[in-house]
């Protein structure tokens, strides 16, 4: 398990270096941030303004109409301009360059593929969200586990969309093939990636923490100000090394062989020890 740690760390590092020769990648995370703090204003200043007429609750029809509703466009936007994003990582990864705006090209040409995946994710947010309103404590455990592995199973959903141009449950049926191959490293890689921005991002917690014993009310909102900037940063960061991540896994399970921008023996080595049966001599 240790070693396995090791080569999806030496994988994150390739990631990151891709990120870093190729920062216009950076625009698909942001862009969407962007998109999605719009779409949470749509739907929860009209909700201020109601006074309490409407609401997102699940308690009522017509919040659970709502909040699916808020989620479908939540989910389009994430998921179009992930599109756009591992279409571009996927065109470096074989040697080519996409523009940003051709990336979003290649988006809008899934558009279609997008809005369905977009209702299934919302449908099953919609329902582990109503697990943990009326489970209680253990319906939160419950939903988040749930949603764990749902995460995971669906890893590889978007690159086969993107990809393969095959229907929503063909795309499901082909990640979950794909995450057996790679479960081990889908879930150490992620988990991973997580743990490296959210250890950044504890740091800067516990450093605007420090400023509350200091006693200046301006360092603290400044100190706020900058955690506030940084957990978006690091939001950005996570979101675009998931994508290229997430096309390097999809390469290798896809062809046995390492995408070429990444190091000598990189992907390989990450990936030798659950797929030498798989892409061995004596099994192609």
């Amino acid at each position: 398990m240790f070693e396995r740690i090791m080569r999806s760390l030496e994988l994150v590092k390739a990631s990151w270096r891709i990120l870093m020769e190729d920062k216009k990648l950076l625009a698909f995370p942001i862009m969407s941030g962007f998109f999605t703090l719009l779409v949470i204003a749509t739907f929860v200043i009209p909700l201020i303004f109601s006074n309490g007429a409407y609401s997102l609750a699940t308690n009522s029809v017509t919040g659970i109409v709502l909040l699916f509703l808020f989620y479908l466009v939540s989910y389009f936007v994430v998921i179009f301009f992930n599109v756009g994003l591992i279409s571009c990582v996927h065109a470096k990864l074989n040697g080519k360059d996409m523009t940003v705006s051709e990336g979003l090209s290649a988006a809008g040409r899934h558009i279609g593929s997008i809005v369905a995946w977009a209702v299934v994710a919302a449908t099953v947010g919609l329902i582990l969200h109503m697990i943990e309103d009326r489970a209680g404590f253990l319906g939160q455990i419950a939903a988040s586990i749930v949603g764990g592995v749902w995460s995971l199973v669906t890893l590889f959903v978007v690159p086969v969309l993107a990809f393969e141009d095959k229907g929503v449950f063909s795309a499901m049926k082909e990640s979950l093939d794909l995450f057996k191959k790679t479960w081990g490293e889908s879930v150490v890689g992620t988990i991973s990636i997580t743990l490296i921005f959210a250890a950044i991002g504890i740091v800067g917690l516990l450093l605007l923490i420090g400023t509350l014993f200091i006693g200046n009310t301006t360092l603290f909102f400044v100190a706020l100000a900058l955690f506030i900037v940084l957990v978006a940063v690091l939001a950005i960061l996570a979101s675009a090394m998931q994508g290229i991540f997430t096309v390097a896994l999809y390469t290798y399970a896809k062809t046995g062989s390492a995408p070429g921008i990444f190091a000598p023996g990189v992907v390989e080595g990450a990936f030798a020890p659950s797929h030498q049966q798989q892409f061995g001599p004596g099994n192609i």
